[in-house]
């Protein structure tokens, strides 16, 4: 089958620091892409990046309802606060466009599943942002999930660990903006890859706490300068405690403040019937040899990985190359969307079993 070498029309709709950190630096890297559409409720902001990243003719809105009115789009990424994921992915869906939305999927699982059932109904494609699968610590782990040399995993560690790192720009402190603190933050893309390593998508139980005891204190020393306590509406804090139905388990440590020393972000430690794996200092397999114990650190700089050339492509270079392949080429998106889901579904059960002191448990 020869390569399409159609362009595609892509739109941004949110102009704030995830596009112009990730979305548009790899789309504006990519050859059959451009864009040429760009949507932020702050006109400037749209503007600086129809200048920065547009094509010739780059259109300018402030209202994303205009923008998917043009036919000629074919692609929306959505870069806006979680709580308007699911409306504008909706209805970038409905008016025909393919669509990738920054993770997480959406703020509720209710909005999730609006996200579902509008890619299945319209046939659309969908992907949601994360892009921690594409490094190549990540990928190459996968290849060894896959080949079975880790056997049946059956303990899963995420981790997004920050020691004094919380956001203070945007909306992230604000609960109902974005549902939640580190953990929908942060602890979404440990969840992520680590559910993807172990290939497993169906949680029995989940028991949850959340804390919020740092962020009310003044002055204190953060990475991005002090936060101001009255709006920190989020939890500091999140830890869950999750079964699935072949009696799998995970644990999932997220923060953004925390009296820790060992931090790390977007890691997974998983324990298999024939062999472990940690991403703690680089990607470290461990087993069992000869009646020997051994671990192993593995060279991530001698290529050979799928998807991976050994070349300086960076994660979301990857992410939108492998994005704009799938719609090119009609073929499964890396991230499907009901993945993302299922992720969406435990983290709106850890916070609900923090709230209540119960555990929640899946139908």
């Amino acid at each position: 089958m020869s390569k399409s070498t159609r362009t595609l029309n892509i739109a941004i709709i949110g102009c704030g620091g995830i596009a112009n950190g990730k979305h548009m630096p790899s789309l504006a890297k990519q050859q059959q892409a451009q864009m040429v559409a760009f949507c932020d409720i702050v006109k400037e902001r749209a503007e600086k990046a129809a200048e920065e990243y547009g094509a010739k003719d780059a259109k300018v809105y402030t209202d994303y309802r205009e923008l998917l009115k043009d036919q000629s789009i074919d692609v929306v990424h959505v870069c806006t606060p979680n709580d308007s994921h699911s409306e504008i992915t909706v209805a970038a869906l409905e008016s025909g466009k393919h669509v990738m939305c920054e993770k997480p999927m959406a703020k509720t699982v209710a909005q999730a599943q609006e996200m579902l059932d509008a890619a299945r109904r319209t046939g659309k494609k969908l992907t949601i942002g994360y892009q921690n699968r594409y490094r190549p610590d990540s990928l190459y782990l996968k290849q060894l999930c896959e080949a079975g040399e880790l056997g049946d995993i059956y303990l899963g560690k995420a981790l997004a660990i920050r020691r004094r790192a919380v956001p203070t720009w945007g909306v992230f402190l604000d609960e109902e903006k974005q549902g939640g603190g580190p953990l929908i933050d942060i602890g979404t893309h440990a969840l992520d890859l680590t559910l993807w390593m172990m290939d497993n998508y169906k949680p029995k139980s989940v028991l949850g706490s959340s804390f919020h005891k740092l962020g009310q204190r003044k002055d204190a020393a953060n990475a991005w300068g002090p936060w101001d306590p009255e709006q920190f509406k989020v939890e500091d804090s999140a830890f869950g405690f999750i079964t699935m139905e072949n009696g799998a388990t995970i644990m999932l440590e997220s923060s953004w403040a925390l009296n820790v020393v060992e931090t790390g972000e977007a890691k997974t430690i998983l324990a298999g019937t024939e062999g472990g794996a940690d991403m703690k200092d680089g990607l470290r397999i461990n087993g069992e040899k000869l009646g020997r114990l051994y671990d192993t650190n593995i060279d991530l700089q001698a290529g050979g990985v799928a998807f991976y050339s050994g070349t300086a492509e960076s994660e979301s270079d990857l992410e939108q190359r492998l994005w704009i392949e799938a719609i090119l080429e009609d073929k499964e998106p890396i991230v499907k969307p009901e993945q993302a889901f299922v992720v969406t579904q435990i983290l709106e059960a850890i916070y609900e079993s923090a709230k209540t002191g119960k555990a929640v448990y899946f139908e």
